[in-house]
């Protein structure tokens, strides 16, 4: 009998660690992928990114309409009660065998808070992780608690996730997805990434990311300090991907409008690259800055220098090519004069990767085809015997 496997994605990040699974499972005759749209994907503000899903050649199930055209707590806290709704209707509809979802976002929290309710299996990718600078912390170890299936990017999120008391036989240490496209992906030369993105990628080039800091606050302020740092570096070329649909991001997102608007010769800013653009860009830039996971992932994999903005990714693996600095304009200034520098270029092009060599997909498959599904939704409570006494 075909087993069902639906798969949610809501942001364009998501689908990029996503896709090669989804490939696999379409590709697998014992397996029938079902996908769930939902989030920025259905957002025109934020390039309707569920065309190029379909562009890819997946067949989305079902759209579950859930963003609030405001980025309040407020508004963001309604939309994980409206997308709570879809899914449940969706999840109704589809009946799949086992639901995945990758990370920590708020649209997750509903699609597993209805998939318990339903009593359907829940298959979590990225759990184990820490980023206590943001909301989404909490919302990850949440939905390890409420996942029967686990699959970590390295074995200390393993160990992190046993030690939640979850079984062992539950969690497999398979690698980060994000980094399969190295292996699977032609990215492209920089004269022909330079024509498709009608700018001048001339060094030194820097690759820009950067998200609100959901527990911290006044996200503003501290951008500033970033785009203010950047105009210590007149020679230098900007790149910026826009933030994810977070609490306050369409505040940054109009601050690199008018930083771009200022500087027309030398910055660009894109709603979405789509992955092959995007790493292809990683590969000719001369540095990542921001905090993005990407950074700490795909970044040390390509050789890339990293500049960390803050605490957003504070508690991740990070590879001795990622610099860690406050968000202070003069620290952001020393950092990307370091990652700058021929020394630490070399540094980094030698680093080693924390998080694997990829082939996660075909990993992670032949455990949602082979796992027994009878009495999966049973777990018992692991109690890890601790060496000291608290």
């Amino acid at each position: 009998m075909t087993r069902k496997i639906a798969v949610v994605t809501g942001t364009r990040a998501e689908y990029g660690l996503l896709s090669w699974l989804m490939e696999e499972i379409q590709a697998d005759q014992e397996l029938q992928l079902q996908i769930i749209v939902t989030g920025a994907h259905l957002s025109p503000e934020f390039g309707s990114t569920w065309k190029q899903i379909e562009a890819d050649g997946f067949s989305i199930n079902a759209k579950v309409e859930m963003l609030l055209s405001s980025d309040t707590p407020v508004a963001v806290t309604k939309s994980i009660g409206l997308g709570t709704i879809g899914f449940a209707d969706a999840l109704d509809l589809l009946q799949p065998d086992i639901l995945v979802v990758l990370g920590d976002r708020f649209e997750l929290l509903s699609a597993v808070t209805a998939a318990t309710i339903l009593r359907i299996p829940i298959a979590h990718i990225h759990g184990g992780e820490s980023t206590e600078g943001v909301v989404d912390e909490a919302i990850r170890h949440a939905i390890t608690k409420m996942a029967h299936l686990h699959f970590t990017a390295a074995e200390i999120y393993r160990q992190r996730i046993i030690q939640m008391g979850e079984s062992p036989e539950r969690v497999f240490s398979v690698g980060a997805p994000g980094l399969e496209h190295l292996h699977r992906l032609s990215l492209l030369s920089k004269r022909k990434l330079e024509k498709e993105l009608h700018f001048p990628l001339v060094s030194p080039l820097l690759l820009i990311t950067y998200h609100p800091v959901t527990l911290e606050g006044n996200p503003k302020k501290r951008f500033d300090e970033l785009l203010h740092a950047l105009e210590e570096f007149p020679e230098a070329r900007f790149v910026f991907t826009m933030p994810n649909a977070d609490v306050e991001g369409r505040v940054l997102i109009r601050m690199i409008q008018d930083f771009v608007a200022q500087h027309k010769e030398r910055a660009k800013a894109f709603i979405s690259l789509g992955q092959k653009h995007y790493l292809s860009l990683m590969k000719i830039c001369d540095a990542v800055v921001g905090n993005s996971s990407s950074g700490l992932i795909e970044a040390p994999a390509l050789g890339k220098a990293t500049v960390n903005l803050g605490n957003r990714q504070k508690g991740r693996l990070k590879a001795d090519s990622v610099i860690d600095c406050d968000e202070k304009r003069q620290s952001i200034v020393d950092a990307i004069t370091l990652a700058l520098s021929p020394r630490f270029a070399e540094r980094a092009k030698n680093t080693i990767n924390p998080y694997g060599s990829g082939d996660v997909a075909r990993k992670i498959v032949k455990v949602l085809k082979t796992y027994k599904l009878r009495n999966i939704l049973k777990k018992k409570f692991l109690d890890v015997k601790w060496e000291n006494n608290f």
